[in-house]
């Protein structure tokens, strides 16, 4: 599958952050559906493009965080997600695992650490 074809949804409740991994995404040639800060609003986007990927930051507006988002995702969709948050403590990590995450990325992000882990795990996804 194309790189233009993959749609990659932001889930970034940091504006700045949100339009920076937009930035690095159209850099790579993906389609980023961004600027979603709140749980639920990512539950009914997901619901409505069926992105390719996931990029979910844990701690969110309002009151669902990433990972209860990614918990309701997963009752409808097997979307790949690579979580990428400042929230690297245990509790964290092991909540995560329940949606079965792709990656897990420590803020701050630059640009060739996310390159590499959507490479990795496009290249995983097509085999």
């Amino acid at each position: 599958m194309d790189r233009k074809q993959k749609t990659v949804m932001i889930v970034e409740d940091d504006l700045i952050l949100n339009l920076l991994y937009e930035s690095y995404l159209e850099k790579l040639g993906y389609g980023a559906e961004g600027e979603l800060v709140y749980g639920k609003t990512a539950i009914e986007v997901a619901k409505r493009i069926n992105p390719d990927l996931i990029l979910m930051d844990i701690s969110l507006e309002g009151d669902m965080d990433g990972i209860s988002a990614m918990l309701e995702i997963r009752k409808f969709s097997d979307v790949p997600v690579i979580y990428i948050t400042g929230n690297s403590d245990p509790y964290h990590v092991e909540r995560a695992k329940e949606t079965n995450y792709l990656d897990y990325l420590v803020k701050p992000i630059e640009f060739d650490v996310l390159r590499k882990s959507i490479e990795k795990n496009f290249e995983k996804l097509s085999k």
